[in-house]
């Protein structure tokens, strides 16, 4: 007599111990942290200093300002004047930044004025969200390229369990996220390429004569809207113009 293996239950086993690990795999994987759900939300633009000074090597998500108080300041400065966003009010850089700076090393940037996102920094244990931002030179028409850098401070413990909807929210009351781009080729063809100025040429005007047959009439206005056949006499009708033709001939303009 043969003996039989009984492999189902070893089978059984083996499916539901691989279940079980993929079950506590899953319970145990990290969540999404309110820093990457962040940069799925705002592409940050690479910048560089291949020339010496901070440039943008590839465009983000173009941001609009929607509060003043930001201060912007040169490419090639090595010192940002970070303005302050907390309890729904912005607040300007320091006045000891500014005047380490330099009056005229800062501009303000302007409501409606658009801007890339270039770093994002969320602070959990300082609940803090740090935003550096390059102005968008072909979106403003301008080649000045400041940089500026905003810090949205939160309640204390509120970004421990924030929703990213409502940090979202609390970011957009300063830099709202702008539903168009100009093309990329737009500040290449402001600067390398002159205006052309509209075509404003005009149709020559076509004059009727006396004595010019009805082929030469049709040929300089084309088809008349309504014609009045009076036998030798036939009076051709248009928009604004009424032409009397005698024995094929115009004899009259009206």
């Amino acid at each position: 007599m043969s003996l039989r293996i009984n492999t189902t239950i070893p089978i059984v086993v083996l499916l539901s111990a691989m279940l079980a690990c993929s079950v506590a795999v899953a319970q145990t994987a990290a969540p999404i942290s309110l820093q990457e759900q962040l940069n799925a939300q705002y592409k940050l633009a690479k910048v560089g200093r291949a020339t010496g000074e901070w440039a943008v090597v590839e465009p983000g998500t173009v941001l609009q300002i929607e509060k003043g108080g930001i201060a912007g300041v040169p490419p090639k400065s090595v010192a940002l004047c970070p303005a302050k966003f907390e309890g729904g009010n912005l607040k300007g850089p320091s006045g000891m930044c500014t005047a380490m700076l330099g009056a005229q090393n800062i501009r303000y940037l302007t409501v409606g004025e658009k801007v890339y996102p270039a770093k994002m920094d969320v602070n959990i244990g300082k609940d803090k969200i740090t935003f550096a931002i390059f102005e968008c030179d072909s979106c403003n028409g301008v080649t000045s390229s400041y940089r500026s850098e905003v810090i949205f401070q939160f309640p204390r413990g509120y970004l421990a369990t924030a929703n990213p909807a409502q940090v979202e929210d609390t970011i957009g009351l300063v830099f709202s996220v702008s539903n168009s781009e100009p093309p990329q080729n737009q500040k290449a063809q402001n600067q390398d390429e002159p205006a052309q100025p509209p075509d404003q040429s005009q149709p020559e005007p076509q004059t009727i004569h006396l004595g010019q047959t009805t082929d030469q009439v049709v040929s300089a206005l084309g088809k008349p809207e309504k014609i009045v056949d009076l036998g030798a006499k036939q009076i051709y009708v248009y928009k604004d113009l009424k032409i009397t033709l005698v024995n094929g001939k115009v004899s009259d303009v009206q």
